[in-house]
C-alpha cells in the first residue's frame, strides 16, 4: 500500500486530536443544551403572581433536602411547617419557611386554662421566625369542649391581644387556621369564616389574620371567591386541596383553582398560597399540576 493510501485510510495524530476536540466540544454543547432544557422543563412557575409554597404531605416521604431542591426547581418560594433545625436547608435553596408551627390544634386559645402554654409556644415561635427573617406563625382556636362560641371568641381575643403587640414588634403575622368541623375536625371552634374574620376585627392588628384553608371552607360553607374578595385584608395565608377527599387539585374535584387564584391575584394580597393535600398519584406529577394550575 502506498503512502498516499495510508494517509487516506488513517488519521494523523494531529487530525485525531483536532477531531476528538471537536467531538468533545460538540458533546459538551449538546449536554449543556440538554441540561438547560431539563432545568427549564423542571420549572413550573412562569408568571409568579401567586407566591406558592407546599406542605410536606404533597411530597410524601421525601427528606427536607429533597423537598427544598425540587420546590426551588419548580419555582416555589418556600415550604410550610419546616422545623427551625432544618431552616438552613431551605436557605441553601433560596427558600423560606412560609408558615411556622406553634401550639397544638385541639388545645387552643379559646380556653383560658390553655393561655399560658399556648402563648409561650407562640412567643417562642415568633422569636425564631423573626430571627430567621420569616413572616408567619400558625395558631389555633382549639376545640369547643362544650364552650359557647361567643365565650370562646372573647377568650381568643384576650389571649391574642397579649401577644400580638409582640408579633408586631418582631414583624411576624399570627395566622389562625380555619378548619371544617363537618368532616375533618369535629368540634373545632374556628370553623366558619365569619367567626374568624370577626375575631380578626376585634383583635384589630395587621399582625393577626386568618389562615384561609380553601379546602376546609369549601367543605364547611362554600362561596369561596366572594368570601376571599370581601375579606382579603383579614387573610394572612392560604392552603389548597381538592374537594372532596383532600387530594389533588385536578379534574376529579369540584373547586376551580385557576379562578380562585385569579381572584386572589386581583386583590392586594402579598402572602403565600401553600398546597396541603394528600396525593393519590405520583406526588411530583401531582405537585407540578397543582403549581401550574395556580400560576395564573
Amino acid at each position: 500500500m502506498s503512502r498516499s493510501g495510508i494517509s487516506k485510510g488513517r488519521l494523523s495524530r494531529r487530525d485525531f486530536v483536532v477531531s476528538s476536540a471537536v467531538s468533545a466540544a460538540a458533546f459538551v454543547s449538546a449536554s449543556r443544551t440538554a441540561l438547560g432544557e431539563a432545568a427549564a422543563e423542571s420549572r413550573v412557575v412562569t408568571k409568579g403572581r401567586i407566591r406558592q409554597s407546599a406542605c410536606g404531605g404533597c411530597f410524601r416521604r421525601m427528606s427536607t433536602e429533597e423537598r427544598a431542591k425540587i420546590g426551588a426547581e419548580m419555582g416555589l418560594v418556600g415550604l410550610d411547617f419546616v422545623g427551625p433545625e432544618e431552616w438552613p436547608i431551605l436557605k441553601k435553596y433560596g427558600l423560606v419557611c412560609t408558615l411556622s408551627g406553634s401550639h397544638g390544634l385541639t388545645k387552643g386559645l379559646n380556653h383560658t386554662e390553655n393561655h399560658t402554654e399556648c402563648l409561650a409556644a407562640i412567643r417562642k415561635s415568633v422569636d425564631r421566625t423573626a430571627e430567621a427573617g420569616f413572616r408567619n406563625v400558625i395558631c389555633f382556636s382549639g376545640n369547643r369542649n362544650g364552650m359557647d362560641d361567643d365565650e370562646g371568641m372573647k377568650n381568643c381575643e384576650t389571649a391574642l391581644k397579649e401577644i400580638v403587640g409582640y408579633a408586631e414588634k418582631k414583624k411576624v403575622t399570627l395566622c389562625m387556621e380555619l378548619l371544617n368541623s363537618k368532616v375533618n375536625h369535629k368540634d373545632y371552634m374556628c370553623d366558619r369564616s365569619a367567626w374568624g374574620f370577626e375575631l380578626a376585627k376585634k383583635v384589630g392588628s395587621p399582625n393577626f389574620k386568618m389562615l384561609y384553608d380553601i379546602y376546609h371552607m369549601q367543605v364547611q360553607e362554600g362561596d369561596i371567591i366572594a368570601t376571599i374578595r370581601k375579606n382579603i385584608d383579614y387573610i394572612g395565608h392560604f392552603h389548597t386541596a381538592g374537594v372532596p377527599g383532600r387530594h389533588e387539585l385536578d379534574e376529579n374535584q369540584e373547586l376551580n383553582y385557576p379562578a380562585i387564584m385569579r381572584a386572589i391575584a386581583e386583590t392586594s394580597y402579598d402572602g403565600y398560597v401553600a398546597h396541603e393535600y394528600s396525593p393519590v398519584r405520583d406526588p411530583l406529577v401531582s405537585l407540578r399540576q397543582a403549581v401550574s394550575l395556580c400560576d395564573v
